[in-house]
């Protein structure tokens, strides 16, 4: 089994309005992501996906969140953008991008510093 992994990051501000505590107010991170896809198998160039694809598609995805207020930016304008949440919409998001391709989207990273972060996987 391979695994293969790119990295992107974006800066947003957040609040979490059900939480009482520093992060209750309107604060901002850089967010690091990190989007890891599994393959059995490697293609004639011995590469398991392209990872500059992997990173556009990434890209993406992340383009809405960056430099924007997560609060007003569906789906966080519902619910609370916490980094659990944040993980879970970016793979929900992300996934569809291999849904016709021999590999499958594993996990998703999200830091929300360098020394907190959270990894989701369905």
């Amino acid at each position: 089994m391979y695994q293969l992994f790119v990295e992107e990051h974006f800066d947003a501000a957040h609040h979490l309005r059900n939480y009482r505590g520093k992060c209750e107010k309107l604060h901002g991170h850089r967010f690091k992501v990190i989007a890891h896809l599994e393959a059995t198998k490697l293609d004639q160039a011995g590469l398991a996906y392209d990872f500059a694809q992997l990173k556009r598609c990434l890209r993406e995805v992340l383009a809405p969140f960056d430099h924007a207020c997560l609060n007003d930016v569906p789906p966080f304008d519902k619910i609370e953008p916490s980094c659990e949440n944040i993980a879970a919409t970016i793979y929900s998001e992300l996934q569809p991008h291999f849904s016709e391709t021999p590999v499958k989207l594993a996990c998703v990273e999200v830091w929300e510093s360098p020394t907190s972060g959270v990894v989701y996987s369905p």
